[in-house]
């Protein structure tokens, strides 16, 4: 059975028993103790924690989950994964324990003819709470599985909560036995790879309270309401009715291992567990990476960014080292440059050597169309999810050449040192600051003709780890207590009526000041309000809120400062008392800032505007990845794995101004989602839509947008727009910022008088400005160098005289002083290289300090026969550096280094002595 009918039967199931299908939510949920949508249960714990009503009492969806917390396992073992799929059954305060386990054992079970999944009942395990009777009786009585297949278990295994206070319960886990081969008799509790569980039912009745870990907390008392909460692990299930023994052999990843065993030439399953590894990487870590792009997310150096990026690397580097291409290529398909090779891919350090292009590019398109039946919006997004992944690649490529650098410079000051064993601290500095992988820094060791200290790498990678956990564990918290807005909630939703006027008549429901519920707040107060309907803007989709007034017939004056959402529904106005005393249930005028309200359509609708451009210019992969939009200014991050060229700025700003000049019509309307996509319509990634949808269109084809914000009426309302800048926010994102209206009229006049001023303190008309300005920089930049030389040549007068005034220390000549201010590290390593060139034939140390405004660089050289009597520059800079408050390294015959005190040069010079005549 193929797990795309696994998923379906199982929906098909309980919607025939009554439940509300709910589509997987995004990977990504406004949960800030999740970097990752991790369990099925995750979107509806608002309504397991009270906060919000259930708009059903059964509920059962498919949802994407995504754990990497252990992601250095993957592919050791089969047993660990980064993304599955989670199904489920949910109760609110519905149906209990009975129906749950009835549900679950009759869809396992029954014949395959009969929607069910055919599984022989003999092979299933039951397992409950130590005193769980009634699950055991149920299991027992009603089921009808015999005794000794029911096992009891205990906190740790059998009773489930979220990890911080909140609701918990026992648990039923339903395991499969897969029979001798895989382990010995006796249930679950005597082995977990033979018996493997596939179902996790959960009673949740309780409250727990504080406490670590899955059996340290104290059970506080009962739930208002019992709920119900189960998982089954779709992928477990493959492999059952596949007839697999892991989920790499299922459908959805053998065809990824098979065209990844067809790109390097290696085989899997044929007894190299180095490469089954490496190929269960590459199927576990692609298939994760497709399904986060596909969600909004983008390689970063932090976050969600940077997990993405882990994961890419792994599949580059595992494929690379099965042996796959010879170099990474960017997406203009050009060569990375230099190469480093692998195993089965030639010598260390000449190249960076990678999948290819290629390579990486049908692997993302195998997981897509794997996918898309169950997740048919990955089929939608396809060009833009290849785009980032093979992006990603040439990245990494980039990333591999800095790191070969790094390793030769500490492969050369190994055996400078005399030593064979590249330290654990530079293994680890490559891993963790370059992403360089510790199996091409081993492979390069090995054949530089050194060693690694895995041992001192291995220790520093688990502190990490250790972190990491902590700071994971550190992250989990109670969740927000949103029991104040609860009321307010289970009402409805504000109405919002600021798309058709600015003032509305409103009535106050709540009021809400340090987290409590208040009747009343007098002039000089701050709080929360809450209106039954209101005109002002709740910050959302890159609108920032609206300001106004809230005010009474009877003379009080409220100003709105901000606008949140709690709930995504109800509207906090966040204000001041500035007179009179406000009351719960007091009928009021809620007024938007006209002006505000102007020039914040202006910003938004040229948001859209510039984001058309962009599309135009950069084709459709140029999508949104985050926006904001304030009267007069904007902002619009987009997806691409390079900066805009001058024209290319040019033309964006252009096509915004036609568009304006245009004055095309703003059309706003809602319809069903998958009508507005069939339309066109852009949706923003990541971003969870409802059934229904708002589409802002400007100017028909020209955009097409969903989008909950307000807009002017037509483009030409939203005046000039003025591109400022464009940047870089992270790999693979870059930022327009522009001006729009009186604000960019603004900047072009201050833009204009600048330019005015500069021809004529220049004397030549505007349009020569450019280029007498340039003339002046060449005239410039060539006098400093004349400069530079003069005070070059002039140093290197002064420093001539120190030979005459050396002194021999033991048997060395020690050429050494402070030449004059101003010569920088550079200029000093060369007149350092001038004097050793000239007492090249003595034992000789050569030593020279000077002052370069804040710092004192110093450099230090040796001839080849102060270095054969064991004299190193590296360990002299290393004895003389701290008495300039500094520090610094390098090799035998050259080292150098930077302090900050040049008070302590003498003292410098006198341990330099100290250094050579003690050799």
């Amino acid at each position: 059975m193929q797990t795309h009918d696994i998923r379906k039967r199982f929906l098909d199931h309980f919607i025939r028993a009554g439940h509300t299908e709910v589509p997987s939510a995004s990977l990504i949920l406004d949960d800030p103790n999740l970097l990752f949508v991790n369990a099925g249960m995750v979107p509806f714990k608002p309504y397991f924690l009270g906060d919000q009503t259930p708009p059903y009492e059964r509920a059962t969806s498919v949802q994407k989950c995504v754990r990497t917390l252990d992601i250095e396992e993957v592919g050791i073992t089969t047993r660990h994964n980064t993304f599955f799929q989670m199904a489920g059954n949910f109760s609110f305060g519905d149906y209990f324990k009975r129906e749950a386990i009835t549900f679950a054992w009759t869809l396992l079970t029954d014949p395959v003819d009969d929607g069910g999944y055919g599984i022989d009942p003999t092979r299933l395990w039951p397992t409950v709470y130590l005193d769980d009777d009634e699950a055991e009786r149920i299991w027992r009585d009603e089921i009808g599985v015999p005794a000794e297949r029911i096992q009891r278990r205990g906190l740790k295994d059998n009773y489930w909560s979220m990890g911080v206070p909140g609701p918990c319960g026992p648990c039923s886990e339903i395991f499969y036995d897969r029979g001798p081969d895989y382990g010995v008799e006796g249930g679950p509790e005597a082995d977990e790879d033979r018996y493997i569980e596939i179902w996790n039912l959960v009673f949740m009745e309780n409250i727990r309270g504080e406490g670590g870990g899955k059996d340290d907390y104290e059970i506080l008392g009962p739930l208002p309401k019992k709920n119900i909460d189960t998982g089954m692990g779709i992928e477990r299930v493959a492999c059952i009715l596949q007839g697999v023994d892991n989920v790499y052999e299922t459908d959805l990843c053998r065809p990824i291992i098979d065209l990844a065993a067809q790109l390097t030439g290696r085989g899997y399953g044929v007894g190299r567990h180095e490469d089954d590894v490496l190929f269960r990487v590459i199927a576990d870590h692609a298939r994760t990476s497709v399904m986060l792009i596909g969600d909004g997310v983008v390689p970063s150096n932090d976050g969600r960014g940077y997990v993405l990026r882990r994961l890419l690397r792994r599949v580059v580097r595992s494929v690379r080292l099965l042996g796959a291409g010879n170099e990474v290529s960017g997406p203009g398909g050009g060569g990375a440059g230099n190469e480093v090779s692998g195993p089965g891919g030639g010598g260390a350090g000449n190249e960076v050597s990678g999948a290819g292009n290629a390579s990486m590019g049908r692997i993302t398109e195998a997981v897509i169309d794997l996918m898309s039946p169950s997740y048919p919006e990955l089929a939608r997004q396809r060009e833009h999810i290849v785009a980032v992944a093979v992006g990603e690649e040439a990245s990494f490529s980039r990333t591999l050449a800095a790191g070969s650098k790094l390793f030769s410079e500490a492969a050369d000051a190994t055996r400078a040192s005399g030593r064979s064993q590249i330290s654990g601290s530079d293994a680890f500095a490559l891993h963790d600051t370059y992403g360089f992988p510790i199996e091409l820094t081993l492979e390069m060791a090995s054949e530089a003709g050194l060693q690694v200290d895995r041992d001192g790498f291995t220790e520093l990678m688990a502190e990490q780890r250790s972190r990491a956990k902590a700071d994971a564990t550190s992250r989990k918290s109670s969740h927000a207590d949103q029991t104040v807005y609860r009321e307010f909630l289970d009402r409805g939703p504000t109405v919002f009526t600021g798309f058709d006027e600015l003032v509305s008549e409103a009535r106050v429901l709540g009021l809400v000041a340090g987290g409590e519920r208040i009747r009343s707040a007098s002039p000089g107060s701050e709080l929360e309000v809450i209106l039954d309907r209101s005109p002002l803007y709740a910050e959302a989709g890159g609108q920032t809120a609206d300001q106004g007034v809230i005010t009474t017939s009877d003379g009080v004056r409220l100003s709105v400062k901000d606008v949140q959402k709690v709930g995504k529904q109800v509207w906090l106005h966040r204000v001041v008392v500035d007179e009179g005393e406000i009351t719960e249930g007091d009928e009021v005028l809620a007024s938007v800032d006209a002006g505000w309200r102007h020039g914040a359509t202006q910003g938004h609708s040229g948001t859209h505007l510039v984001g058309a451009a962009l599309r135009q210019i950069l084709g459709p992969t140029a999508t949104q990845a985050g926006s904001l939009n304030r009267p007069g200014y904007l902002r619009f991050d987009f997806h691409s794995a390079s900066g805009l060229t001058d024209e290319q700025r040019a033309q964006i700003e252009q096509i915004s101004n036609e568009a304006v000049e245009s004055n095309f019509q703003v059309n706003t309307f809602e319809t069903d989602l998958d009508k507005a996509k069939a339309m066109g319509a852009m949706a923003l990634f990541g971003e969870n839509y409802g059934d229904r949808v708002r589409v802002v269109e400007i100017g028909g084809p020209f955009s097409m947008e969903l989008c909950g914000g307000t807009h002017v009426g037509s483009s030409a309302q939203v005046g000039p727009i003025t591109v400022i800048g464009e940047s870089s926010v992270g790999s693979g994102v870059r930022r327009v910022e522009a001006y729009v209206g009186m604000d960019s009229f603004r900047y072009l006049s201050k833009e204009r008088a600048l330019m005015a001023g500069l021809a004529s303190s220049l004397k030549v008309p505007s349009d020569q400005v450019p280029g007498r300005v340039e003339q002046l920089v060449a005239r410039l930049r060539d006098a400093e160098k004349a400069l530079d030389a003069a005070r070059a040549e002039q140093a290197r007068a002064a420093v001539t005289g120190l030979i005459d005034e050396a002194q021999t220390v033991g048997e060395t000549l020690v050429v050494a002083g402070r030449v004059a201010d101003g010569v920088d590290a550079n200029g000093l390593r060369s007149l350092v290289t001038d004097l050793r060139g000239r007492v090249a034939d003595r034992n000789a140390v050569v030593a020279l300090f000077s002052a370069d405004g804040d710092k004192v660089p110093f450099a230090v050289g040796t001839t080849d026969a102060a270095r054969a009597a064991g004299i190193k520059a590296g360990d002299v800079v290393k004895e003389i550096a701290p008495l300039v408050a500094g520090r610094g390294g390098g090799k035998p015959d050259l080292a150098q280094g930077s302090g900050t005190d040049a008070s302590g040069v003498d003292a410098a010079l006198v341990r330099l002595r100290d250094v050579v005549g003690g050799r």
